[in-house]
């Protein structure tokens, strides 16, 4: 127990020592942009929020999944983390009631990682709701129990409102990550997937710093 809370403890210093160097080399408009008008957190005002915006069929996405995973075991405790699925089109807004499906039916944990997998190394294209019911189906979720929530009223409204925040954050590509409803960043706006969580690093500080 002491050497987590220890482990924790060098974790943050470093988080903490390590922001000047980083505001030497991220500039707004460069490594990050602004997002205006600012949208308010998904979850808490009090807390600086990250957001990542994803699609299932984005192999950026799944190669910047494991790095990620990582960086959440290892954020500052006042940071809250949320995925929102990106929807751009109708192929994207399925796999957007996918995600929402498995929320709800509260198999996340257990469908997340395996649809990417799905997808970008069994070659699957989940393209249609039936193939996602086989999916859901061979990971424990009943086809009846999916149709019901992948056809609900929550769900849709839950995508309807991912579609809104895509517009909203001004992102044109994923993964894209967003701080604080105030900026964001992309592997292509930082220059690579690990730069992009340095930015993010960098963002938080400013914000925390306020």
């Amino acid at each position: 127990m002491m050497a987590n809370k220890s482990r924790a403890w060098v974790l943050g210093l470093l988080f903490v020592i390590a922001t000047p160097l980083w505001a030497a080399g991220i500039d707004e408009g460069i490594e990050y942009k602004t997002v205006s008008p600012r949208v308010d957190n998904q979850i808490d005002d009090k807390k600086v929020e990250v957001v990542e915006l994803f699609w299932y069929g984005c192999p950026h996405c799944f190669h910047f999944e494991p790095l990620l995973d990582q960086w959440i075991k290892n954020k500052p405790r006042n940071v809250n983390f949320v995925r929102i699925p990106a929807v751009f089109n109708p192929s994207w807004r399925l796999h957007a009631q996918a995600f929402y499906t498995a929320k709800v039916l509260g198999v996340l944990d257990k469908i997340h990682q395996p649809l990417f997998d799905a997808i970008h190394i069994k070659g699957q294209r989940m393209a249609s709701a039936d193939e996602l019911a086989d999916f859901f189906a061979r990971h424990g979720v009943k086809k009846k129990a999916f149709f019901d929530a992948f056809n609900s009223f929550a769900v849709d409204a839950d995508v309807r409102r991912a579609e809104d925040l895509t517009q909203r954050y001004g992102i044109d590509g994923v993964p894209s990550l967003i701080v604080d409803g105030k900026y964001r960043t992309s592997a292509s706006l930082a220059g690579s997937n690990e730069k992009m969580l340095e930015v993010v690093n960098y963002l938080i500080a400013k914000e925390q710093g306020k």
